[in-house]
């Protein structure tokens, strides 16, 4: 059986960390190698995880025991790395965002579909069971014509997230294609484009207020939606104690909301608030929050699970010969959304998603 799993080398060692952990993890799936240029990451990785040190990727690709790369390096490397990994004939998954350059995720999309391997994108927040629950309904009707969709996410980068050997891509144009909207909030433009559909058009201003960096820490959009809904959408990683992530999203039937977990089910088809208080039980605040540190205010605290899932898919897409659950081209909308925001806000205007 062991000849059917799907053999993973990861590249990037930062958040890699976290897709090494998901690839022994996942069922059908095994680590085999890792590759890093710093051997500080990279020696450590290999040690703990028993697998292949590369500090070279395109030695890495050429490693007939690797079958699929786990692409976790800086953002602007992403499609790059990920079109090298697709000549080699590997499947692929890309750590968020897939790229911060559009027409180079585009190229990747062609490059994916004419090769016939299988790619896909990394987007937690789609696998999370309440995130689903919520798609779900909107796609059932639930919520009637979608009206208002608003996201909101107060995070805090110290100084020291932005500075030394692995800080310093960080809020840049060039590397990291932004800051607290293109890094951090990516995951809440890509949720919200998910559950609401396309965005048509921005009208975006952003700024830097708390960090010396290179590209915001601070952004706020008005977006309008192809099926008519209006939307808010604003991201920072400079609101101190860093709260959590929350969307709104309302229709003429019904209205949800969520922060760290649900806080409103408000349906016109459930009267009694049956409905509402049985999802409460699953998914609202806990009775006793656990201690400690959240996403919110840790950039290391990601749960594997998203991780682990997305390489389980992968494994069954490859099986199967299907699409893994989250493409590169369905990951592409979010890439478009962010910096349709960036030029609205450096020209001042409205600006249209083609």
């Amino acid at each position: 059986m062991a000849h059917h799993e799907l053999r993973f080398g990861v590249v990037g060692l930062g958040m890699g960390k976290h897709h090494c952990k998901a690839a022994t993890e996942a069922e059908g799936c095994r680590l085999v190698a890792v590759c890093d240029i710093d051997e500080d990451r990279l020696v450590p990785a290999a040690k703990e995880h028993n697998v292949t040190a590369y500090r070279s990727y395109a030695e890495m690709l050429r490693d007939p025991e690797v079958d699929a790369v786990s692409v976790a390096t800086p953002s602007g490397m992403h499609a790059d790395m990920a079109m090298e990994a697709v000549a080699a004939g590997k499947h692929l998954l890309v750590e968020k965002p897939v790229d911060i350059d559009v027409a180079k995720v585009r190229a990747l999309v062609q490059a994916i579909q004419a090769s016939g391997v299988k790619a896909a994108g990394v987007f937690q927040s789609r696998t999370d069971p309440l995130n689903r629950r919520i798609k779900a309904a909107i796609e059932e009707g639930r919520l009637g014509q979608i009206i208002g969709v608003h996201a909101l996410l107060p995070w805090l980068r110290k100084d020291s997230y932005f500075q030394g050997a692995h800080g310093s891509w960080k809020g840049t144009w060039g590397m990291d294609g932004g800051g607290s909207l293109m890094n951090q909030g990516v995951h809440t433009v890509d949720l919200i484009q998910w559950l609401a559909g396309r965005v048509e058009s921005v009208f975006g201003a952003f700024g830097i207020y708390a960090h010396d960096i290179e590209a915001e820490d601070k952004t706020a959009a008005f977006l309008r939606f192809r099926n008519g809904a209006l939307g808010t959408l604003s991201t920072t990683t400079c609101a101190i104690g860093g709260l959590s992530q929350s969307i709104l999203i309302h229709g003429d039937k019904g209205t949800i909301q969520k922060s760290a977990h649900l806080t409103a089910w408000k349906m016109a088809d459930d009267e009694d608030g049956q409905e509402e208080a049985r999802l409460m039980q699953y998914y609202g605040a806990p009775e006793k929050r656990p201690e400690g540190e959240t996403v919110a205010t840790d950039p290391m605290a990601v749960g594997a699970k998203g991780h682990t899932f997305e390489m389980e898919d992968l494994a069954i897409a490859v099986r199967e010969g299907r699409d893994p659950y989250i493409t590169i081209e369905s990951a592409m909308h979010a890439v478009e959304i962010v910096n349709a925001v960036y030029e609205s806000g450096r020209e001042r205007r409205e600006v249209i998603i083609d």
